[in-house]
């Protein structure tokens, strides 16, 4: 029997799998505890609707990280923070001050889990970042620390 997987089933496949299994597998297994359904024709354009329609929605995702990207490819971001005697700041410059910074100056809005700090950011001077976003899509960005 052919049958069309709705969840991920261990040893047999991932969730929108089609497979050939034994009849009584999918009566009694599968298609009893609501794990796949027949695969007849209905049931197949379906299945073919919903991946076009997450193809899809990958495909915008990515054209949007691409205008992103190339928004902010080689920008510099002024942070302005506090310091002690010394030139330290007061804490360090984080992801999410990068993240609000961009979204100040540039009107781009990006995740702070996207942002790669190249290291810890605790004094004034210039550093570089990288906003990995999803389908590999990611830019550099220059960020200089200045006293407020």
């Amino acid at each position: 029997m052919k049958v069309i997987l709705l969840k991920d089933v261990k040893g047999s496949g991932k969730a929108g799998d089609t497979l050939n299994v034994a009849d009584g597998y999918a009566r009694n297994f599968l298609l009893a505890k609501g794990l796949a359904v027949e695969a007849n024709a209905k049931n197949l354009n379906e299945l073919a609707g919903k991946k076009a329609s997450a193809q899809h929605k990958l495909d915008v995702e990515k054209a949007e990280n691409e205008k992103i990207a190339a928004a902010l490819e080689g920008k510099e971001i002024t942070i302005k923070a506090k310091a002690g005697q010394g030139g330290k700041l007061f804490g360090a410059v984080t992801a999410g001050a990068v993240a609000d910074a961009i979204t100040e100056q540039y009107s781009q809005t990006v995740d702070k889990k996207k942002i790669v700090l190249s290291g810890e950011i605790k004094s004034f001077g210039d550093y570089t970042a990288t906003v990995k976003m999803t389908q590999g899509v990611s830019c550099s960005v220059k960020i200089k620390v200045v006293e407020e």
